[in-house]
């Protein structure tokens, strides 16, 4: 064999080995959460692989391609939903109440599709995921490379995290798929999501849109990976994505005044503009977010467990539609509340069929004065379920006529005789008495078929226990194998497979997420049970306090004794005498199966994140008249990692007084609370600032710890 021969063997054995390797050692490290060699030498294969072949298809895949829905993804930085807004009111607020009084603003379509994390390392894409729940998302990495700009590498060699929506084109949509499908949204989210090349559309007809770039701390960055850009403004971010990193934006603009009122005439303006050129535009859009642009300032505001305090999605006027009331179901939730279900004649409205609607209670039935029989107005915001606004009187034969399901099929009911809509005796699942508070109406059995099964589908959802849905909790229920969620505990494999169509391969999939639950946080733990009022922020907040439910417990028979020791808890940031009540008594209510469920359950203690900031765990009030607003200063605390309350109590940490602060500082005195001024407070932050930046930066998770 001639010498070049030999070579060219040598260096396609040497490809196809370093193409086995890199496979190998992608599966382990993003798939099983495993690693058998350092980043520096994968990188080393890496680049030899790239020398050898830059178009080998290995180097296309970067990560092991896992079927999208197969493997779950944690958000190193949450995807939180946006606080909403609806008219210019709504705007004014935003500008003087939630922005830090800032008066340069960006603005960008909200586009209707599906929202998308794009994860690149040293400049390379290794991980796709939708948002979920916002915390944790499903792996679609495979199908994401698909999307006709999402690029594979970028301009830069740089560690981030891009956030934006994936869309279809309006055209491609009219195009190919309006037989197929209501929206284009729906396509998004469909193609994006498909395991295997059979769904409705294809991920080669979206577009990526970003919306914003994270860029990891340095402990969390590739040792060889490229600083990030430190520009002040989200403006220059998005323009460095477009020039540099080869990101493609959704177009925005800067709102840039001298004033709060020139501010919010410039983003009521935008609003206008752009429901102007709505129908005309490329791609579906319900409304605008605006942010603030200053990320110094955004970081200041921080976040709520729900949304960031300095961005607003303002949404369109809401979507206007008739039908024909015709009938009425009541059904009971989790917590007991019952609640009238209409039944309408199918209408599109917003862009989806729509043949079933809440009606709230029982007081907005009376309050609407609606009858079955009526003609009714059909209103639906952005992607909210559709509500009855009015009742528009008798409707006629005509109402009815014409109509489609979702499905294509022709409407063939017809139209009821009208009559009131009368509320139950009973509860509608359990045939038990109700209770009437107000303007509801309650089952208070615990035990009612129709909460347990609301309340068990609850629990698993918060678990995110995979492969438990409605249809089997339902059949637990029915044949008597689940009568509380620690029954879920007890299940075996046998019992499962007693049930119809469920299989060996399928049981054991159910039992391993079962299993999979026994350990968790306690505030997970909290979250899960569904008490009104309590979600995870509050949870975690709660759990930071009482560390145990034996604790908590403890804390409860208090209360029942002496009321004062309901103010334990009140001066937790977001907990009231309200949410204090139903903590208590939800956890009264539930203290029989709870004790029971623990029985199965090992409960981990919540850990404060460190590095949280120097007032962590330190709550403040903050009174007077002080030279920067009230709310700057508030602010200044909560970045720190304090927390603001209204009130002076015993459990105070600090009353920051400016000048005049009269009847708090006298409280706070009597209760020999520290009293801070202005100087000390911004003094404080400084130091214990500079402490913090002297100390080794904290690592965090990343898309691949999952």
């Amino acid at each position: 064999m001639a010498r070049e021969e030999e070579e060219s063997v040598a260096s396609q054995s040497r490809e196809a080995w370093l193409a086995e390797q890199i496979a190998y050692h992608s599966d382990l490290y993003y798939n099983q959460a495993k690693t058998e060699i350092s980043d520096a030498d994968f990188d080393t294969l890496w680049d030899e692989l790239k020398g050898l072949n830059p178009q080998h298809p290995q180097l296309q895949r970067v990560g092991a391609e896992v079927d999208p829905g197969t493997v779950k993804v944690d958000h190193m930085f949450p995807m939180r939903s946006l606080n909403k807004g609806v008219n210019d009111e709504d705007i004014a607020h935003f500008v003087k109440e939630s922005s830090l009084e800032s008066t340069r603003f960006i603005s960008q379509p909200k586009l209707d599709g599906s929202a998308l994390s794009l994860e690149y390392r040293k400049g390379r894409l290794v991980r796709a995921a939708t948002r979920g729940n916002g915390n944790r998302g499903e792996d679609v990495t495979k199908n994401a490379r698909k999307v006709e700009n999402v690029p594979h590498t970028l301009g830069v060699e740089v560690d981030m995290h891009i956030r934006g929506e994936v869309v279809m084109k309006k055209s491609v949509f009219e195009e190919k798929y309006r037989n197929i499908s209501p929206n284009p949204r729906n396509l998004a989210a469909g193609a994006l999501r498909q395991k295997k090349a059979d769904g409705k559309a294809d991920a080669s007809d979206l577009v990526f849109l970003a919306y914003d770039a994270k860029f990891p701390n340095e402990a969390s960055r590739h040792p060889d990976s490229e600083a990030p850009p430190s520009d002040p403004y989200d403006s220059l971010i998005l323009e460095w994505l477009s020039k540099t990193a080869g990101v493609e934006p959704a177009p925005w603009i800067v709102h840039d005044a001298d004033a709060e009122e020139a501010s919010i005439e410039s983003l009521c303006q935008e609003t206008r503009v752009w429901s102007e050129k709505r129908e005309s535009y490329a791609f579906e859009i319900d409304g605008l977010v605006f942010k603030v642009d200053d990320l110094e300032k955004r970081d200041l505001l921080g976040m709520t467990a729900h949304h960031p305090r300095w961005a607003l999605a303002w949404k369109f006027p809401p979507e206007e539609a008739t039908s024909v009331l015709l009938s009425v179901d009541w059904q009971t939730g989790r917590t007991g509340t019952i609640t009238p279900v209409a039944r309408i004649a199918p209408q599109r409205v917003g862009g989806v069929t729509v043949e079933n609607t809440t009606l709230h209670n029982l007081g907005e039935v009376e309050r609407l004065g609606i009858q079955v029989g009526d003609k009714v107005r059909i209103v639906r915001r952005g992607d909210v379920i559709p509500k009855i606004e009015a009742t528009l009187g008798p409707a006629t034969q005509q109402d009815v006529e014409g109509r489609v399901h979702a499905d294509g099929e022709p409407f063939k009911g017809a139209l009821p005789q009208r009559r009131s809509i009368s509320p139950p005796d009973a509860c509608p699942a359990c045939d038990g008495p109700i209770e009437v508070e107000g303007a509801f109406l309650r089952c208070p059995d615990v035990h009612c078929r129709a909460r347990l099964g609301r309340s068990v589908l609850y629990y698993c959802r918060a678990l995110e226990m995979d492969g438990i849905g409605e249809k089997l909790v339902e059949q637990l229920i029915d044949e008597d194998l689940v009568s509380s969620i620690a029954d879920l505990y007890r299940l075996d494999e046998n019992m499962l497979l007693s049930l119809d169509r469920m299989g060996k391969k399928s049981a054991d999939n159910v039992l391993n997420e079962i299993n999979k639950s026994r350990s968790m946080p306690f505030s997970r733990f909290l979250s899960a049970l569904g008490i009104p009022g309590i979600g995870p922020e509050l949870a975690t907040s709660m759990s930071y306090h009482f560390q145990t439910p034996e604790r908590l417990f403890e804390w409860i028979g208090k209360t029942l004794i002496d009321d004062a020791e309901m103010g334990e808890i009140t001066s937790i940031d977001g907990v009231g005498d309200i949410v204090a009540l139903q903590l208590r008594d939800g956890m009264l209510h539930r203290k029989d199966a709870i004790l029971d469920l623990l029985t199965h359950l090992s409960l981990e203690k919540d850990v404060r994140i460190a590095g949280g900031g120097p007032f962590e765990g330190m709550t403040f009030c903050v009174t007077g008249t002080l030279s920067e607003s009230r709310k700057n200063i508030q602010a200044r605390i909560k970045s720190a990692g304090g927390k603001v309350v209204g009130s002076v109590s015993g459990n105070l940490s600090v009353l920051v007084a400016g000048a005049n602060a009269g009847s708090k500082l006298a409280k706070a005195e009597k209760l020999n609370v520290t009293v801070w001024n202005e100087e000390t407070l911004l003094q404080r932050i400084s130091e214990r600032s500079d402490v913090n930046e002297r100390k080794p930066p904290t690592s965090q998770s990343t898309l691949f710890d999952y």
